[in-house]
């Protein structure tokens, strides 16, 4: 679980860094914009490290297990805001 929290953060520094810079000469954002912008930005990291876990060869079971303990407060349902078929 501390290994998917901290590939999570680190994903996420990686992923906002060059969006940060496209976006420094764009419109200025409200601050609701811009904390919506930094979930969505976690919610991705989240689902990064999921797929990364299910990669891994870990248990379908486990890597969900482990994205809804990284997404816990973050987003709605046990899916972290995201579902889609298998």
């Amino acid at each position: 679980m501390k290994r998917a929290l901290a590939l999570c953060l680190s994903s996420l520094a990686l992923l906002s860094a060059p969006v940060s810079a496209q976006t420094s000469g764009a419109a200025k954002l409200s601050e609701h914009a811009k904390k919506d912008v930094q979930r969505h930005r976690a919610m991705a990291a989240a689902h990064e490290a999921a797929a990364r876990c299910l990669e891994s060869g870990k248990s379908e079971n486990d890597c969900q297990k482990e994205l809804q303990a990284t997404c816990k407060g973050l987003a709605i349902g046990k899916y972290c805001g995201m579902r889609h078929e298998h």
